[in-house]
């Protein structure tokens, strides 16, 4: 009888044991189930509203900024936002902007959402450039002869500014790519070009047109306008004048002779710049394969890691 006790009791023990170990675990599963979110949570948070690693995938701000630098990129400076989305999904979060500590400032170098293409709506691939912003809001910007004048006051060459030499291209050859659509300009002898202002009412003529016709579609977020006989309309309905809606800037990369920028695109509204670079902590040659190890690692430019982005 002593011994089926005691058989007894050790089985209660080991059937009590083994009962409580699945919540032991299920707690520690549960532990780390909060742990991982908690960690990607906070991942997310920093990447989309204070600092995100980017790397430059062309060369039109050399030699500021190289092919195949990496950069830290603040994003808190100009108001950071939340995401949009639960990452890898469709599934849509609460959105909100922090207040801005300042404005983008001339000569600051920016990294922005690229608007689209000049007729485009939006870019639909959602890609980031980096440019030297040369024009805010109210500002006139115009070259003559490769000079970039803001204001009418010669603008500061950049310490790193790179040009491919050779002549300017006279100011009676027409580059049809260039923003506005006929506005008889080339890159090295552009505007007088005045940038947009939130707030601004501006006349609104088939002379201009072409200048303004991209902003207010992407304003209204579709095409409301066209021209018929020779009269501008908005939504079907004629005007002579238009309210700017938000604040815009114009963008040149400092490789101006190989960079396809504001010059092309048009303006970028303020809502897009997302932050300006840190500094480079990563550096090497973009071209050479990833599979040739010893090749790629030998392209490394530690003389580049560490630099501050100016």
């Amino acid at each position: 009888v002593y011994k089926l006790c005691r058989l007894k009791n050790l089985f209660l023990t080991i059937w009590l044991k083994m009962k409580k170990e699945p919540v032991v675990l299920k707690n520690k599963i549960k532990d780390f189930i909060k742990s991982i979110l908690s960690t990607a949570f906070i991942v997310i948070f920093l990447t989309s509203a204070v600092i995100e690693a980017s790397k430059v995938p062309t060369p039109s701000m050399e030699k500021t900024i190289l092919v195949g630098d990496f950069l830290f990129i603040n994003k808190f400076l100009f108001g950071a936002a939340t995401p949009r989305y639960i990452p890898f999904t469709n599934i849509e979060l609460p959105y909100f902007k922090l207040p801005a500590f300042r404005e983008p400032e001339l000569n600051e170098i920016l990294v922005f959402r690229y608007p689209g293409d000049l007729y485009q709506l939006k870019d639909d691939a959602v890609e980031f450039w980096v440019k030297r912003c040369v024009g805010t809001p109210g500002d006139v910007v115009e070259f003559r002869n490769k000079v970039l004048f803001v204001n009418g006051k010669e603008f500061p060459i950049p310490k790193n500014i790179l040009y491919e030499g050779g002549p300017s291209l006279p100011e009676d050859i027409v580059d049809p790519h260039i923003f506005p659509k006929g506005s008889n300009w080339n890159q090295d002898n552009y505007g007088p070009l005045i940038i947009p202002k939130k707030g601004d009412i501006i006349k609104l003529s088939t002379d201009n047109i072409n200048i303004y016709e991209t902003l207010i579609n992407r304003e209204f977020g579709e095409k409301v306008v066209s021209v018929r006989n020779e009269t501008v309309l908005i939504n079907g309905k004629q005007v002579s004048e238009y309210e700017i809606k938000e604040d815009y800037y114009f963008m040149v990369g400092d490789n101006r002779d190989n960079s396809l920028d504001s010059r092309y695109w048009g303006f970028v509204p303020r809502e897009n710049i997302v932050g300006t670079p840190i500094l480079i902590y990563w550096s090497w040659n973009p071209d050479i394969p990833i599979l040739h190890v010893f090749d790629k690692l030998g392209s490394i430019r530690f003389d580049r890691i560490g630099l501050v982005v100016k």
